[in-house]
């Protein structure tokens, strides 16, 4: 990523709140002096030299949107105010981001008035270039209210874009159940997967209900499989294969399989990609008489 970026960023972060047209950026930034950038919350155009971008700059920043404190934070007033100026929050966006915001429009999660996306034109993170990004077709990410960084060139890896999925489907089931008893028999509970994710929003997730207890909440391998079933099947048609969960996982596990072998049976039956609209509709809540039948039990 070139300087002229975070200039930009900088640039446009400070403009907007100078002006009043939004109270909160979210953005990437390094004040715990990391090597990977995490997300920053800045409220004064003053202190928008916080931002930054650059190729170690993971995370989804579009969880954000559905947090209760950073709607709190917008809202607050500060420097003798007597109320927020605005209650908007600028989010900065890269192209994989964009698609989670685009499936929360989608599910009325967040009001689209409410938002101004500063959209980062992305050669992809890493170093080198992870996978999804490599097979990435969003590098300059279309809807957003403002744009910044120069054009990118670059050309999706087709071969890549279900790789992993094509290794699940290149296993006998006997082997699926060994490699992923063996995955899955690592799991410590800790949830990182769902709290990172910007589509796991439920106020109560179903592993914390117990009157009755759909999943058993204790670390050991049938509640570990019957965790990750219910999550991957929640996120089935959803997922918009950001990667988030299998970067943060501490024990290794490969998430983003799972969730790009769903997205791929959906994408094979359906031709649907999630994310790609906020106007899309998801092929499991709307109904067509050409529907596949494939998958119904």
């Amino acid at each position: 990523m070139s300087d002229a970026t975070t200039d930009s960023l900088r640039q446009t972060a400070a403009q907007l709140l100078a002006e009043g047209k939004v109270s909160l950026v979210v953005g990437y930034g390094r004040d715990n002096g990391t090597p990977s950038a995490a997300a920053v919350f800045v409220r004064r155009a003053e202190d928008a030299a916080r931002l930054l971008f650059d190729a170690l700059c993971f995370p989804n920043l579009a969880v954000y949107l559905t947090k209760k404190e950073v709607r709190d934070l917008a809202a607050a007033p500060q420097g003798g105010q007597a109320a927020a100026p605005s209650r908007k929050i600028a989010l900065v966006v890269k192209g994989c981001d964009l698609r989670a915001v685009n499936v929360l429009l989608r599910e009325h999660v967040i009001p689209r008035e409410d938002i101004v996306l500063i959209g980062v034109r992305c050669a992809g993170v890493g170093e080198p270039r992870l996978d999804k990004c490599q097979a990435c077709e969003v590098h300059d990410p279309q809807g957003c209210d403002v744009a910044v960084g120069p054009p990118v060139e670059a050309k999706p890896s087709a071969e890549r874009r279900f790789a992993a999925a094509e290794a699940i489907e290149a296993q006998t089931m006997q082997e699926r159940w060994a490699c992923w008893r063996r995955h899955l028999d690592r799991c410590v509970r800790c949830y990182a997967c769902r709290q990172v994710c910007p589509l796991c929003y439920c106020k109560r997730c179903i592993v914390e209900k117990s009157m009755p207890q759909w999943v058993e909440t204790s670390s050991h391998l049938r509640g570990n499989v019957a965790w990750n079933i219910a999550r991957a099947l929640h996120l089935t048609g959803r997922c918009v294969g950001c990667g988030e969960c299998e970067r943060v996982c501490p024990a290794g596990i490969p998430l983003g399989a799972i969730n790009q072998k769903m997205a791929k049976l959906v994408h094979d039956w359906f031709g649907f990609e999630s994310g790609r609209s906020p106007e899309e509709k998801a092929p499991f809540t709307t109904y067509a008489p050409d529907d596949p039948e494939e998958g119904i039990l």
